[in-house]
């Protein structure tokens, strides 16, 4: 007996709920951070300055930057 078929519709859909619950709590936080740090930050990198930009635009920016390698890294090394 194959053990993928014994799996009732509820257990298939388990990872994803886990998944949606810790990336729903994940965006949260980053919201609540966003909200609560309004305050202007300019970053600097060797020689180059930003402009003075909201800490929670910078935050939120840096969460999707890290989505998106995540799941392109996971993309294209599960072929």
């Amino acid at each position: 007996m194959n053990p993928s078929t014994s799996q009732t519709p509820a257990m298939k859909r388990l990872p994803f709920a886990i998944t949606s619950t810790i990336a729903a709590l994940w965006i949260v936080a980053i919201a609540t951070i966003a909200v609560q740090n309004a305050t202007p930050v300019s970053l600097r990198f060797l020689s180059w300055t930003s402009i003075e930009i909201p800490f929670g635009i910078v935050l939120a920016f840096a969460a999707a930057v890290g989505l998106v390698s995540g799941s392109i890294s996971i993309f294209t090394t599960s072929k």
